[in-house]
């Protein structure tokens, strides 16, 4: 067997005012053909572990592009052309294939291009014809289209949210595809539209047990190939925006049909209980202070770079001034400004900065104060997982007993690692400020005594029933109470 595999991916916040050029996937990842590391990220697991299938099965693997960008805004069209285009020259290149592997986010969105991902998986498809198997792994927070249905045979999606799992689900896809192609078995898609927009962390039920039965599904009944729930992504302002509930069986279509409606029903029953209770900034720095344990952990979750935000929201450093917090970090704010004054100040100044709040309204105001610079790293990264997450060139600066990591790659707080590669120890402190939504529990809630889910300002379009959307869809919960009214079985 000849199997193409390549990546292409970044998830796009049609809101956020930082677009995405060929540097920002350059400075997150940029892999040629064959140089991609043996870790994956995000949306390359699919490289990864199809190199160990391919050496088991003594398959050749032909490895295109792999290139990711952390989640911003509009991808420019000159990007999306450029990067897509290397990759179907890449496959042109490699034919004949007997299959098609690629690691895809599904929630890019370029311009001139509302769906990429069906645009890429339609040329793929025009490429290597009919009968040639196309599958791909994604990420759950994007947008599921009838286009990128049409092109492709097998889709699989991460469960969990922290996306812990993105190589098993690399690995589910692979095994589908191997089992396919070797004519045990013939993949087919059911879709059930949700009608619904919200957040699904893993970490908590009604979400936890949700995934817990789906998986138990999976492994009991030999006709369900796999199941994923494709949450949808808020901030992504295009027509296919929405939750919706995808199950592959083995030739069943009908089967798959009425399981994917009768879990998509659970689902929206559920709607609105999933996720986290959230606090305003006074609360939050209000909590933290009184705790009796520490370290406390407050998730500053809608400045989430991981969610296309610019990640330099001051209101939460604000409030622990006024409140005159100490024994407390903060990573990071994205300035690469306030970066360059500080690596041309150099370890150990004491200089006057001014920082943060740059990006876009509700994120506060920029902060001026004496600070000095502890610690300046280049080329800064921390751990995902099994993985590496740059930050980029970064400094430790402290201002009035608060310590602050100032970074010049955005990059949400996945890991404790984040800190101590600045030279600050996450457990000593009593408060620690991240950014990030979710993806920080799997790592920080091992040292944390407390976590405080805080929503403060407004970077990010958390609230889609008064969102102003000008393409999503407005008949889906809860921009109204129940689409699925006159469905018999909807509640």
């Amino acid at each position: 067997m000849r199997i193409f595999t390549a990546a292409l991916a970044t998830e796009t916040n049609t809101f956020s005012p930082i677009c995405v050029d060929r540097r920002a996937f350059e400075a997150s990842l940029y892999a040629r053909p064959g140089e991609h590391p043996e870790t994956p990220t995000l949306c390359t697991a699919p490289i990864t572990v199809g190199r160990k299938v391919a050496a088991e099965k003594g398959w050749e693997l032909i490895e295109g592009t792999a290139a990711w960008a952390d989640p911003a805004g509009l991808v420019s069209r000159s990007t999306y052309e450029g990067l897509r285009d290397e990759v179907l020259g890449q496959l042109r290149a490699a034919l004949p294939v007997d299959a098609v592997v690629l690691g895809l986010h599904g929630a890019m969105v370029a311009a001139g291009y509302e769906d990429t991902e069906g645009d890429i998986l339609a040329r793929v498809r025009e490429i290597v014809g009919p009968d040639v198997l196309i599958s791909a792994e994604l990420d759950p927070h994007s947008h599921l289209t009838a286009k990128r249905l049409k092109a492709a045979d097998i889709f699989v999606y991460f469960k969990e949210f922290p996306h812990t799992d993105f190589v098993e689900r690399a690995e589910d896809l692979w095994r589908i595809t191997v089992d396919t192609l070797e004519g045990r078995i013939k993949p087919v898609m059911s879709v059930f539209d949700c009608l619904m927009i919200d957040v699904y962390p893993t970490s908590r039920d009604p979400m936890r047990s949700f995934v817990d039965k789906i998986m138990k599904i999976e492994k009991e009944d030999a006709d369900v190939l796999s199941i994923s729930v494709i949450h949808g992504f808020m901030a992504g302002d295009v027509p296919d925006m929405g939750t919706k509930l995808l199950v592959v069986t083995n030739d069943k279509p009908e089967k798959g049909a009425m399981l994917a409606r009768e879990l998509g029903l659970e689902l929206f029953s559920k709607r609105g209980t999933f996720i986290m209770p959230q606090i305003d900034e006074k609360q939050a720095v209000g909590e933290a202070l009184a705790a009796a344990s520490w370290p406390v952990v407050i998730a500053d979750m809608w400045d989430n770079p991981g969610g296309g935000t610019a990640g330099d929201a001051t209101v939460l450093l604000e409030e622990l001034l006024a409140k005159g917090a100490t024994d407390t970090a903060i990573g990071t704010i994205w300035d690469p400004m306030a970066v360059k004054i500080c690596m041309a100040a150099g370890e150990g100044a004491e200089i006057p900065l001014r920082f943060g709040a740059k990006s876009a309204p509700g994120t506060g105001n920029p902060v001026d104060g004496i600070v000095t610079i502890v610690k300046l790293v280049l080329n800064a990264e921390m751990r995902f997982g099994e993985s590496f997450a740059p930050f980029g060139d970064a400094a430790h600066i402290v201002l009035n007993g608060i310590d602050i990591i100032l970074n010049s790659t955005r990059a949400q707080s996945f890991d404790p690692s984040l800190f101590s590669v600045m030279g600050i120890d996450p457990t000593s402190k009593k408060i620690l400020v991240i950014k990030s939504t979710n993806h920080f529990f799997a790592s920080f809630s091992k040292m944390a005594a407390k976590i405080i889910y805080c929503a403060a300002g407004a970077p990010y379009p958390n609230n889609p029933a008064k969102t102003p959307y000008r393409r999503a869809r407005k008949d889906i919960w809860p921009m109204i109470a129940n689409p699925h009214a006159n469905e018999h079985g909807a509640s």
